[in-house]
């Protein structure tokens, strides 16, 4: 349990501070490792789908956006290609991730990063509570997914697939 009652990191505190000063009702949830998808839920009361990956896109040098994708989904990339009106996007390697939002990948949230860059949610996201990440390994916010969005200024669309099941 010492994870979990470990001091907050520099993340942690920018996130909670972003999430502060968006003005949505928040509950922060902390928990150890954890190994699976279905654990993490678990350990912040969501169901998988509830759970929120904030996902870096790269649009072009030194243009990037955040995808909010459901925890059951992945990005469909023809949608959000077609979305934004672009032929090609990428996504960015851990350390230029981590360089324009300041977050290690598995912690980033639109939250605090030290860049405001745009955010596209898929249309799951406002219709439920949804556990967004809290700049931290073990750290996340339950949030309205209604409020997430507005907060955001997000653009909402369809822009993921179900997740292929896992093959043994």
């Amino acid at each position: 349990m010492s994870d979990a009652a470990a001091a907050p990191t520099e993340g942690e505190r920018r996130a909670l501070s972003g999430l502060e000063a968006s003005g949505i009702t928040f509950e922060v949830t902390r928990h150890g490792p954890v190994s699976s998808l279905a654990e993490a839920a678990a350990a912040r009361g969501v169901d998988p789908a509830g759970i929120v990956k904030t996902i870096v896109v790269r649009r072009g040098d030194d243009d990037f956006l955040f995808v909010l994708v459901p925890g059951d989904r992945t990005i469909s990339w023809p949608k959000l290609r077609a979305l934004l009106g672009v032929t090609r996007l990428s996504m960015p390697d851990a350390e230029t991730a981590r360089d324009v939002t300041g977050y290690v990948r598995g912690t980033i949230t639109p939250f605090g990063s030290l860049v405001a860059w745009p955010v596209v949610a898929d249309s799951r996201v406002p219709t439920r509570t949804v556990s967004i990440g809290g700049g931290a390994h073990g750290v996340a916010a339950n949030v309205d997914g209604a409020h997430l969005v507005r907060a955001l200024d997000a653009t909402v669309a369809d822009v993921t697939d179900p997740e292929a099941p896992a093959t043994s």
